[in-house]
């Protein structure tokens, strides 16, 4: 039986040198898979507008869209520590809808925590969150919520100044009670830098090999699409072994291959005929 880590188990991870990791999951089929493996995190992140929903980023995805398919996936990994990701526009207005946002997907889902974007800008939210009970991981750096403000998805944190600004990011996020960040799309060095003048453990994807978690998106590494980003590495290349299966199931049934009687019903029915 898999034993699922603990908020103190997680912070434990900033001196005792133990390496974790976190997977995006999205439904409660791939959900049962991460429950057998040995990952400890699922992050149930607002990626799934673009994984699951189509669209062309983050911007969309609704408080209802995380909890419909969230509550899916801690059904699927009861015992897997699970992250609620809360979406654009639901924690922005004031520290009460941050709370009032976190609380619906903590009851809604039945996850372990919640992640919000933002550094600075966030650290009131942050707090009146974990004052309210519930634990929170910040994230920093790229934050594709506010990707348009930075010109796209690009890589932050590229001069002594933007590191020095993600640094005080860092800092307020801690000080406000966060027990983790994530750290996105920074350079090696930043994130090293950021390391050494904090007291949280680091998410870090596409932030380099030193923190002590990493992330990474589920259709990501299974490989599902041709292009991945540069910090994600395919552990498997299940895209065109699908595409494979659906045109060999297609061929079988169009040729009159399948189903066969192995495949069908056989069981007489007295006086059918």
């Amino acid at each position: 039986m898999k034993k699922k880590i603990t908020v103190p188990e997680i912070r434990e991870t900033k001196t005792n040198g133990r390496k974790i990791c976190l997977v995006t999951c999205y439904d409660y089929t791939s959900a049962t898979l991460v429950e057998k493996s040995d990952v400890e995190m699922i992050l149930i992140g607002d990626s799934l507008g673009m994984t699951m929903l189509g669209f062309d980023g983050t911007i969309g995805v609704q408080p209802e869209d995380t909890i419909r398919l969230g509550a899916a996936v801690r059904r699927g990994a009861p015992t897997t520590f699970i992250i609620g990701d809360m979406p654009f526009g639901s924690y922005n207005v004031s520290d009460e809808q941050a709370v009032q946002t976190a609380n619906r997907l903590m009851m809604g889902i039945g996850c372990d925590a919640i992640k919000l974007e933002g550094g600075r800008r966030s650290a009131s939210r942050v707090k009146a969150i974990v004052d309210a009970g519930i634990p929170v991981c910040g994230h920093i750096g790229l934050t594709p919520q506010s990707s348009s403000a930075m010109g796209g998805f690009k890589v932050q944190g590229k001069s002594i100044e933007a590191a020095k600004e993600l640094l005080e990011d860092a800092k307020a996020i801690e000080a406000a009670g966060a027990f983790m960040l994530m750290i996105e799309g920074v350079p090696v060095d930043v994130t090293q830098y950021i390391r050494k003048n904090i007291n949280i453990p680091i998410i870090g994807i596409g932030a380099g090999p030193d923190c002590e978690a990493q992330a990474i998106i589920f259709q990501d590494m299974l490989g599902y699409t041709d292009w991945v980003p540069k910090f994600a590495k395919k552990y498997a290349n299940v895209g065109p072994i699908m595409l494979d299966a659906f045109n060999a199931y297609h061929q079988e049934v169009t040729s009159g291959q399948f189903p066969t009687p192995e495949y069908s019903y056989n069981t007489k029915v007295e006086g059918l005929e």
